[in-house]
């Protein structure tokens, strides 16, 4: 998880090489010499390697990294858009002829990535830009990432979701999630065989024909909701702008099974679920089946991508992060249910942030009676790796290596007295008569970069074999005559981290971590200076009042009375009856209330009765986000777990930012019997199975739907309803307002055989598709293969009016005016304004893939 780039923002956009020919502002990849002595002594010292291959291991770090990208989606999207890749682009690649000889590869599949949905391009930036068929290539790149369907990832930051085996209806956690490519990889997961579950189940009830039957689908797995998934992502990160980039990343995805929160991994707040009604008088909450850790790190495994790390790596950026990345691990294994699985993961090669946090946070945790470290070499056939290390050397802050904490603490008895800087006992191998000092460190999983030319990554497999009560952090020992100026500094900052974990294991509310080492905020001005590590996620950003509690999901301790153990923020909103005030929090981020909807409510009365919606689809999961609890503009579908979250969790100081899909949006009605309420293209697939036959437009025809997508508000008068071939007449019969489109195709023609569902908006004057732009174009591209401009009718009809009425006399100017904002009949302006500008220009997405 290297360090985050932003888009006109501070943090990483002074590293990124100049684009195209001009003038550099700043200094160029090219221009940065590749050598750290520093970096190159400890790293010669640390991994065992021969003389050859440690030659090899060099020259990779100091080659351009390839680009590399993934097909996201379900599995069939997923392999239909990759067909595209194979069959259109591929083999016009493989013609280019260059002049110096030289043959250009096509992007070749990872071979370990499951169903090769994986691909990774080592051809040259210059090659890319001069050639048309890799220009053609980059259009489809842009055009697909913008819409969802392919990620731009780092190889190697796929390892981790990989092998986590999720399985649908599990609970997942995501502790530092930002940007979100690994958080989609297990949302995936958790949506895995949804599509063909939910229509066996339908078939099952006689309520679909039979025709393309989906017979080996195992309605045993995760069937509980008439097939929809059931399981949780809870997607994490500690910085609020980077928690809504998850929700930017992950929205595409238009899962009702996601939730984004705002927290501290150190300290993550415990969720709270309904009362089991067999126990009213014990508090629930949630465990977890899997947890990613990919933690905060020096990042020294991007060297390939991130340069600067050349001249800016100092082994201070790992001893920094060593204590931060014990505490996330551990407070993961915390929240773990039993025989649930942890992933621990960096884009860092320093055992200090690796094996030496896995042993500590192990130790931590009651040993290994009580955590196993899972071996995994039997997985991901074809990804070469090498085993974890059992022992390994540290340098010091100076550069000094030392081999042990013996050495360490015999140079301070026959010294100064001086510890070497930020160096502690935790870093180092255990000594034989420590309980750790066995663990079987090897099944930890390294990947370096000249294995398989990608970057280099650490992965570890954990799993909780019995509860355990967590020790808290061994101060840091010194010799009787160690001194140090910050002493007494020290041993306040250990003292107040030892009250907090105390008061968090037992579910009591807990105050802000002080800022130790690598924790640092968001607006120090000095950090544009100083290394570029990979900034921690986990920056603490002080406030007046106490974050929601720590709590384990242990029970509490019966002595303590139910208000005694609720978060400070609970009794409060309590207290005062002013729980839904818009009152900003001391962080400065506000986020609207989630508030559900009864099934009863008469909006979702009136949408159930027009789009006639089988009584089989629940109605009691609809809510919107506003303190008055009053539909307004949007409406929100979530899963029940999710509701069930939602609510019992409403002003206990737990962060949600996201959690949902948008169902619903209002639309402006060309009368009262047509329904306020169209169906959000996001929440379509969701809901299509559900709506009646009356509002279904059925299509078969290519060229039917290409002029749909082509032509945005087209006419529809008179008899231009026989202009739209099979479903002309179905159109014109119609009721006004939303329906839906499902598209048919009769799978003749390899490039239009996917089906899909559409909202459609039928107007007095016109039929149009409810579609963002950059949807409809990607469509065009993928189904046609056409890169022309969509043709928007509305805009040449306003354009015109306004033409009209620049000549206008004075009198009739504000008429023609008033007609022209009239003409936006369908408001297919909502629809845009509620999508951010996701498309990213050629260069970035054929450039650097996120480590993150």
């Amino acid at each position: 998880m290297g360090r985050k780039k932003f888009r006109g923002g501070r943090k990483g956009g002074f590293n990124r090489p100049p684009r195209g020919d001009g003038p550099a502002t700043y200094r160029s990849y090219s221009e940065i010499v590749k050598e750290n002595k520093n970096l190159e002594k400890y790293y010669n010292t640390v991994i065992p390697l021969d003389d050859a291959e440690r030659s090899e291991f060099w020259e990779a770090l100091k080659r351009e990294l390839p680009n590399s990208f993934r097909f996201c989606g379900s599995k069939g999207h997923a392999l239909a858009v990759k067909r595209l890749l194979e069959t259109r682009y591929a083999p016009e690649i493989v013609k280019i002829e260059r002049h110096d000889g030289e043959p250009v590869q096509a992007p070749q599949p990872v071979p370990w990535y499951p169903d090769q949905l994986a691909y990774s391009m080592n051809t040259p930036k210059h090659v890319v830009r001069k050639f048309p068929p890799f220009a053609a290539f980059q259009k489809f790149l842009v055009s697909e990432t913008s819409v969802g369907n392919i990620s731009r990832q780092e190889v190697v930051s796929m390892i981790p979701p990989l092998l986590m085996d999720v399985e649908p209806g599990m609970t997942v956690l995501d502790l530092c999630a930002a940007p979100g490519s690994k958080a989609g990889q297990l949302l995936e997961m958790i949506h895995a065989g949804e599509e063909a579950r939910i229509r066996k189940f339908k078939q099952t009830l006689g309520e679909t024909n039979s025709q393309g039957a989906d017979e080996d689908v195992d309605l045993s797995v995760d069937s509980g909701d008439d097939g929809r998934a059931t399981g949780l992502l809870i997607a994490n990160d500690a910085d609020y702008k980077r928690s809504h980039m998850l929700v930017h990343q992950l929205k595409r995805l238009s899962s009702p099974n996601m939730l984004v929160t705002n927290h501290d991994a150190t300290l993550y707040p415990a969720i709270k679920l309904p009362r089991n009604p067999d126990q009213p008088d014990r508090g629930q909450y949630l465990r977890f089946d899997r947890i990613l850790a990919d933690v905060p790190c020096s990042g020294d495994g991007t060297l390939r991508k991130n340069v600067n790390l050349w001249k800016d790596w100092q082994p201070g950026n790992a001893l920094g992060l060593h204590l931060t990345q014990v505490r996330i691990l551990v407070r993961a294994l915390q929240m773990l249910k039993v025989g649930g699985r942890v992933v621990y993961s960096t884009c860092s090669m320093n055992p200090v942030e690796n094996e030496a946090v896995v042993v500590s946070a192990i130790e931590r945790c009651g040993g290994p009676d009580k955590i196993d470290i899972i071996d995994c070499k039997d997985r991901l056939q074809g990804l070469k790796r090498s085993p974890g290390m059992h022992q390994w050397p540290i340098m010091d802050k100076s550069g000094r290596i030392w081999s042990s904490w013996e050495e360490v603490q015999q140079h301070v008895l026959t010294t100064d007295g001086q510890l070497p800087g930020k160096i502690s006992e935790t870093m180092f191998a255990r000594p034989d008569t420590s309980d750790c000092s066995a663990l079987p460190l090897d099944r930890c999983m390294r990947v370096y970069a000249h294995q398989q030319d990608t970057g280099g990554f650490f992965i570890t497999v954990l799993e909780k074999k019995e509860e355990f009560k967590a020790k808290p952090e061994t101060k840091a020992r010194a010799p009787n005559n160690a001194t140090s100026t910050n002493d007494a500094d020290q041993a306040e900052v250990e003292a107040k981290i030892e009250v907090e974990e105390v008061k968090a294991a037992l579910g009591e509310p807990t105050d802000v971590l002080p800022t130790v080492g690598a924790k640092r905020t968001l607006d120090d001005e000095e950090e544009e200076a100083k290394p570029e590590i990979k900034k921690p996620k986990t920056v603490v950003i002080p406030s007046e009042k106490p974050e929601a509690p720590a709590e384990t999901e242990q029970a509490p301790n019966e002595s303590k009375t139910e208000e005694e153990i609720k978060p400070e923020a609970e009794v409060a909103l309590k207290g005062n009856g002013q729980a839904d005030r818009k009152v900003k929090p001391s962080d400065g981020n506000y986020e609207e209330p989630f508030k559900y909807l009864p099934p009863n409510h008469p909006v979702i009365q009136d949408i159930q009765k027009f789009y006639k919606i089988s009584p089989r689809f629940p109605a009691d999961r609809f809510m919107v986000r506003n303190a008055t609890g009053e539909p307004a503009k949007a409406i929100y579908y979530t899963s029940a777990l999710l509701r069930d979250i939602l609510t019992e969790n409403e002003g206990r100081g737990v962060k949600f930012v996201h959690g949902g899909v948008k169902m619903f949006m209002k639309q402006d009605a060309p009368s009262a019997e047509v329904c306020r309420w169209r169906i959000q293209s996001e929440g379509m697939p969701i809901i299509e199975g559900y709506v009646g036959p009356e509002r279904i437009v059925r299509l078969t025809n290519k060229e039917t739907f290409r002029k749909l997508l082509k032509e945005m508000f087209p006419k529809f008068i008179d008899e231009d309803w026989k202009k739209l071939n099979e479903i002309g007449e179905r159109a014109k019969e119609i009721g006004m307002g939303c329906c839906v489109l499902v598209v048919e195709p009769d799978g003749s023609d390899p490039d239009f055989s996917e089906r899909m569902v559409l909202p459609l908006w039928k107007s007095f004057h016109s039929l149009n598709l409810m579609l963002p732009k950059e949807d409809r174009s990607a469509m065009l591209l993928r189904v046609f293969n056409d890169t022309s401009p969509v043709i928007n009718q509305t805009l040449k009809e306003s354009a015109k009016k306004e033409a009209e009425a620049a000549s206008a006399d004075p009198e009739t100017k504000d008429e023609v005016l008033g007609d022209a904002a009239a003409i936006d009949e369908a408001n297919g302006g909502n629809e845009a304004s509620e999508q951010t500008d996701a498309a990213n220009d050629g260069d970035e997405v054929m450039g650097e893939a996120e480590a993150e």
